[in-house]
């Protein structure tokens, strides 16, 4: 454990010297907070509308149809951005020639990894916490009730997502000293996740079905509804573990070559 605290520990201070992490960050924040606020007014205005017709079509319920509206925008985003956070994971290390020291130091290739992967785990935990304050800070001043279960669900959901991503980030980040070919493995990756069950929607068929089932969207769906599927989280555990345990084969793999 002391070695999988001092590769954390390393991880954090490089992270908190990095531009690159506060730029994604930054614009991260920024990106959201825009949207945020556009949605909510959107959906203020759309409200307001059904009131003044004397509630003919029914209320609109602000607070749910915001959850689902932002953190579907949130994991756009987090497509496009969170590649940018991995790609120098390991590539950064192989490019300077420091991954052979660090695979000469007295830690193990398992620890490695999850340190690497706890520090950049924390960092979007880091990233995350901001967009919560000002849903709460929306959420408390919200009538009726705001639905706060669904608010939580979604987070928990834009955290498992997260942690695959991080997780087959790292993982392409081990392959190439390159991180860009890092950065857009990991896109790939990730989009084709994202969009395999576009041809298979409404499949009654056992391969339909299965397809159905890789989708990375349709899981996080679930979370943006206040639904928490055991299935899904078993379905973004399975991923994260996959994507260390790739990630820790590949370290291994660098060893053995310099042997």
């Amino acid at each position: 454990m002391k070695g999988l605290y001092a590769i954390y520990r390393k991880e954090m201070g490089h992270y908190f010297v990095s531009p690159i992490a506060y730029i994604v960050v930054g614009v991260f924040l920024l990106l959201t907070g825009f949207f945020f606020t556009k949605i909510l007014s959107i959906l203020i205005e759309q409200a307001f509308e059904m009131g003044m017709q004397g509630g003919q079509f029914g209320g609109v319920d602000v607070p749910s149809l915001l959850v689902r509206d932002f953190f579907g925008v949130l994991a756009s985003l987090l497509l496009f951005l969170t590649p940018i956070l991995t790609m120098g994971v390991y590539a950064e290390e192989r490019k300077r020639g420091t991954m052979e020291l660090l695979m000469t130091s007295p830690v193990t290739d398992t620890e490695i990894v999850l340190g690497k992967y706890l520090a950049l785990l924390t960092l979007f935990v880091i990233m995350l916490l901001p967009t919560f304050a000002y849903a709460a800070f929306t959420f408390f001043h919200s009538d009726p009730a705001a639905p706060w279960r669904v608010l939580l669900c979604a987070y928990l959901g834009a955290l498992l997502m997260g942690g695959v991503l991080l997780a087959l980030g790292s993982f392409f980040s081990s392959l190439t000293e390159n991180q860009l070919i890092a950065a857009v493995l990991t896109f790939g990756a990730f989009l084709i996740l994202w969009v395999i069950d576009f041809g298979s929607r409404g499949s009654s068929t056992g391969i339909g079905a299965a397809i159905q089932y890789l989708s990375v969207i349709k899981h996080y769906d679930d979370f943006t509804r206040g639904v928490i599927d055991t299935s899904s989280v078993i379905y973004y555990a399975s991923f994260i573990f996959l994507g260390l345990f790739l990630t820790v084969r590949s370290i291994d793999s660098m060893r053995w070559r310099r042997a």
